[in-house]
């Protein structure tokens, strides 16, 4: 079957798109959010106070419906969870450590980063706690960083606080593998935490301790920034602008983490303006991406620069799902949110 092209200027919904997975078309209607994504009013060149309000209230909205999508769902056995606080750039920097109650070490680490644009969410999030667990019950360890946001309940902390905060994080982890019963580390996020994975490990290649990550899994990553051009490089920015997330309301975002674009070309902002020296020598990484995601098409650009670069690179798409469908559908697809889990856990296992 054929999908005719959309222009820009459409509204069709995920639920009148034969690409999208019915099991996820249901249980997002639930939320009205298989309906088209409208552009929110505030715009990148709002007051910066319209800005940080609207970006507070999309927090408390998607917390809202991730709370929905994971409540009653039986819990996670074998897996003990913790609080580490170490000193951190900002302050106090909390580790949220799940791993394998009975479980002989040493196993390997899953430095989890938290989507949510750079600008909120939590690793608090009902999402996110229960990722940490289902991971560690495959037999690893992993660290979920929370790291200061662009906006949200936490404070208004722009670039490079929040990538500060998880460089900082691997840091400490790579210091105490031993203490943490781990044996070597791997990077994953999805969405905005798929950026901050992925500068993570830019940052360390250039910082001289890259040799500290065994290797990275980024998920749906949100790395261009700056979708307002929507280059025919990049095809998915309008052909699934939409659905589940529009690209203004990303605009809106990659400003309040980056005001004024001021690092529009730094590679650990906006990891897709990464050069080949910036790529080079970097560990085996996963990039994967979602078929009807509006960024889409920047994840398989990253992809292929990685591979250009001679970086040992598998590249995913999981076919029919919007942005970051396999990580908050348990409950409505189980099968696909397991095989994320262990995919994820698999490739850890494997770089070590």
């Amino acid at each position: 079957m054929t999908v005719d092209h959309v222009d820009e200027t459409t509204t069709r919904s995920l639920r009148d798109d034969p690409r999208a997975d019915p099991r996820m078309v249901a249980a997002l209607a639930a939320f009205g959010l298989d309906e088209f994504a409208a552009a929110p009013d505030v715009d990148r060149n709002s007051p910066r106070e319209d800005q940080l309000a609207m970006l507070a209230a999309s927090e408390t909205g998607f917390g809202q419906v991730y709370d929905a999508l994971f409540a009653d769902l039986p819990p996670v056995e074998g897996v003990t969870s913790d609080v580490i606080t170490i000193d951190g750039p900002g302050g106090e920097l909390r580790l949220f450590r799940s791993r394998p109650t009975d479980a002989a070490g040493p196993l390997p680490c899953v430095y989890e980063i938290h989507g949510g644009g750079m600008t909120i969410m939590s690793p608090e999030s009902a999402s996110y706690v229960r990722l940490r667990e289902e991971l560690a019950a495959t037999g690893v360890v992993v660290i979920g960083v929370d790291f200061r946001n662009g906006a949200g309940a936490g404070g208004v902390h722009p670039f490079p606080a929040g990538l500060d905060d998880c460089k900082a994080g691997v840091r400490w982890v790579a210091a105490h593998l031993d203490e943490l019963g781990a044996s070597h580390i791997v990077l994953t996020g999805d969405s905005g935490g798929g950026n901050l994975a992925l500068a993570a490990a830019i940052a360390a290649n250039r910082e001289g301790w890259v040799h500290e990550i065994a290797g990275v899994y980024a998920q749906c990553p949100f790395i261009y920034g700056f979708w307002a051009d929507r280059p025919e490089s990049l095809p998915s920015l309008t052909r699934n602008n939409g659905y589940f997330l529009n690209i203004d309301m990303l605009q809106v975002m990659s400003e309040v983490y980056d005001p004024g674009s001021s690092h529009r070309d730094d590679p650990t902002c906006w990891p897709s303006r990464a050069t080949p020296d910036d790529l080079h020598g970097l560990p085996p990484h996963v990039i994967s991406v979602n078929e009807l995601d509006p960024m889409a098409d920047e994840g398989l650009a990253f992809y292929r620069a990685l591979l250009a670069a001679g970086v040992p690179a598998i590249g995913r798409m999981n076919l029919g799902l919007c942005h970051t469908g396999e990580t908050m559908l348990r409950a409505a697809m189980p099968d696909l949110y397991a095989a994320n889990v262990e995919a994820v856990s698999q490739f850890a296992r494997s770089v070590g």
